[in-house]
C-alpha cells in the first residue's frame, strides 16, 4: 500500500482478537490463517485497518499480553510466514495492519527473566504497598529473597526502562515489524512503563486503578513521553503513515493530550468516551472536553466503545437499540473510530461462563473475569458456529448473531454497520471536518456534520421529530418518521 501517510486520522479501525476471531486450522483457537481467510469479510464490512491483538510467542498465561519472544509468532497462531502472507493480502484489499506492542513487561518465561537479567527488571529487597491491577499484591519474592514488581500477574514482571538496554531492545522490536510491513502498532499500557523515583509507597490508597487517580507513582509519569520522543523518528523514518496509538488510562483528557503531537505519538484511545454513563449530558461532556484537548495538540480523538478488556457495550448500554445508537454515534465524530471484533454482530457480553473455563489470570485473583468478551465469534449457524471445540465456548443462543444468520438481512446489526462505514466514506466530514451543536430537546444531541448533513440521537424516553431526509437510522423510524428512543440517525437536512 502507498500514499496517504495521514490515514490514520479518520480511519475505522477493526480490533482482531486472534484467539477468538476465525480458526484456520480447526484446533478450536483463532489464528493468523483464520485472519487471512476472512479478509474479505473485513474488506465487505468496510473497515480501513485491523489491528491485532498479541500473537507472539507467550505461554498464554495473559491471552498473550506476555510475551515470550517479541520477533516470532506463537505456534497456536501460525508462523511468521503465516503472517507475511496475512499482510500482504491485507495490504492488496486496502487494509492496514496495526499490532500490538506490550513494553511495560515481559512474561517470566522471556530469556532476559529466565536468565536472572535482574537490571531488565524492577527488584528490590523489600516490597511496597502497590497493588495488582488484577488484585493482591505487586510483588512476588525469588529464591533469594527479593522481590519483582508485577503491576498485572506475577507471570508478567515489569521491565526497567531506566535500563538501556530495554530501550534500545524495544527500538528495535519496533524496527523488525516495521521492516515486516506493519502499518502501526498499539502501545499496550502505554502509561505505565516509568515509575516514579523511589517507588514510593501510595499510602491510604491502596488499590491500583487503570483510571481516575490524578497521580499514582505507577502510572502515567512524566518520563514516559522521553520514550515516546526516541519512538516517534523511527516511525517517521518509514514512508506511508507508520503510526502508533496509546492505551493510556489518565486522569483527564488534558493528560491523556499529552501523549499526542508531532514528537510523539498519533492516537491515544479515548477511554472516557467509552466509560460514559449511556445519556446525552454524559456523551456530550465527554465529546466536549475531548475536541477541545485535540484541537490543542492538533490531532484527531480516537473514539472506542469496545475492546477485549471491557464488557460489550451492548450489555453496558442496555441492549442493542441503545449499542446501535452509540455507535452511529461515535461514527458520527470527527476523528478515527475502533470497532472490536464481534461487535459489527450485535454480539452481548457472556456472563455466565462456567468458572472452570474462564482463563483471564484477574479472574483467579479478583473474582472479576474478562472472558465474557472474548468468546470466539459465530460465523454459522451451524452445531460450533464455524468452530471445533472452540477455547471458550459459544453460547447456543448465538444462532441468530452468526455471521451467516445476518448475511442478507437489510435489519440486521452487520448490515447496519456495513452501511455506515460506507455512508461515513461517502461523506468524508463525517471523519474530519467541524462540529456543530443545534438546539435539541434535554435528552436528544443534535449536531451538524457538514452543510446538509445532521446527526441526532435520540437518549430520551418519546419520540422526538427527524431532523430531515434520513439517510441511516441505527433502528426502525415511527410511521410519522419521527426519531423513536435509543435511535440515532445521519439525515440529510438543509444547510440554515
Amino acid at each position: 500500500m502507498r500514499g496517504n501517510d495521514d490515514w490514520w486520522r479518520d480511519a475505522v479501525v477493526y480490533q482482531v482478537y486472534p484467539r477468538s476471531f476465525a480458526d484456520g486450522n480447526g484446533d478450536g483457537t483463532g489464528d493468523l490463517i483464520g485472519v487471512r481467510e476472512r479478509l474479505g469479510y473485513l474488506s465487505e464490512l468496510g473497515v480501513d485497518a485491523i489491528w491485532l491483538s498479541p500473537f507472539y510467542t507467550s505461554p498464554l498465561n495473559d491471552g498473550g499480553y506476555d510475551v515470550a519472544d517479541y520477533r516470532d509468532v506463537d505456534p497456536r497462531f501460525g508462523t511468521l510466514a503465516d503472517f507475511d502472507a496475512m499482510i500482504a493480502d491485507a495490504h492488496a484489499r486496502g487494509i492496514r495492519v496495526i499490532v500490538d506492542i506490550v513494553p511495560n513487561h515481559t512474561s517470566s518465561e522471556h530469556p532476559w527473566f529466565k536468565e536472572g537479567l535482574r537490571d531488565r527488571y524492577i527488584f528490590r529487597d523489600q516490597p511496597n504497598d502497590w497493588e495488582s491491577i488484577f488484585g493482591g499484591p505487586a510483588w512476588t519474592q525469588v529464591e533469594d529473597g527479593q522481590w519483582y514488581l508485577h503491576l498485572f500477574d506475577p507471570t508478567q514482571p515489569d521491565l526497567n526502562w531506566d535500563d538501556p538496554a530495554v530501550r534500545e531492545e524495544f527500538r528495535d522490536i519496533l524496527r523488525f515489524w516495521l521492516d515486516r510491513g506493519v502499518d502501526g502498532f498499539r502501545i499496550d499500557v502505554a502509561h505505565g512503563m516509568v515509575k516514579a523515583e523511589g517507588l514510593p509507597d501510595v499510602g491510604d490508597d491502596l488499590h491500583v486503578e487503570m483510571l481516575g487517580h490524578d497521580s499514582v507513582p505507577y502510572f502515567d509519569q512524566d518520563g514516559v513521553h522521553e520514550i515516546y520522543r526516541e519512538w516517534r523518528p523511527i516511525l517517521d523514518s518509514y514512508q506511508d503513515g507508520r503510526m502508533a496509538v496509546a492505551e493510556a488510562w489518565v486522569s483527564s483528557p488534558a493528560r491523556l493530550a499529552r501523549y499526542v503531537g508531532p514528537d510523539e505519538l498519533h492516537q491515544a484511545f479515548n477511554f472516557e468516551f467509552m466509560m460514559a454513563a449511556y445519556g446525552a449530558k454524559s456523551f456530550r461532556d465527554v465529546i466536549d472536553k475531548s475536541l477541545a484537548e485535540a484541537e490543542l495538540v492538533g490531532a484527531p480523538t480516537t473514539w472506542v466503545l469496545s475492546n477485549h478488556d471491557k464488557p460489550r457495550h451492548v450489555t453496558r448500554h442496555g441492549g442493542l437499540a441503545r449499542a446501535r445508537a452509540a455507535t452511529q454515534l461515535m461514527l458520527s465524530l470527527p476523528g478515527s473510530a475502533y470497532l472490536y471484533n464481534g461487535e459489527e454482530l450485535g454480539l452481548p457480553e457472556v456472563l455466565d461462563l462456567p468458572d472452570e473455563l474462564r482463563q483471564d489470570p484477574a479472574f483467579l485473583r479478583s473474582g472479576e473475569s474478562r472472558d465474557g468478551c472474548r468468546v470466539p465469534l459465530p460465523w454459522t449457524c451451524s452445531d460450533g458456529f464455524g468452530w471445533h471445540s472452540p477455547w471458550l465456548p459459544i453460547p447456543s443462543t448465538w444462532g441468530p448473531l452468526s455471521r451467516e444468520a445476518q448475511e442478507g438481512d437489510p435489519g440486521s446489526t452487520l448490515a447496519f454497520y456495513r452501511a455506515a462505514l460506507k455512508l461515513r466514506k461517502e461523506h468524508p466530514a463525517l471523519g474530519g471536518g467541524e462540529l456543530t451543536w443545534l438546539d435539541s430537546p434535554k435528552d436528544v444531541l443534535a449536531f451538524r456534520r457538514e452543510p446538509g448533513l445532521v446527526v441526532l440521537v435520540n437518549f430520551g424516553e418519546t419520540p422526538v421529530a427527524g431532523p430531515g431526509e434520513v439517510l441511516l437510522s441505527s433502528g426502525p423510524l415511527a410511521a410519522d418518521g419521527s426519531v423513536p428512543p435509543d435511535t440515532a440517525v445521519w439525515a440529510s437536512a438543509g444547510e440554515g
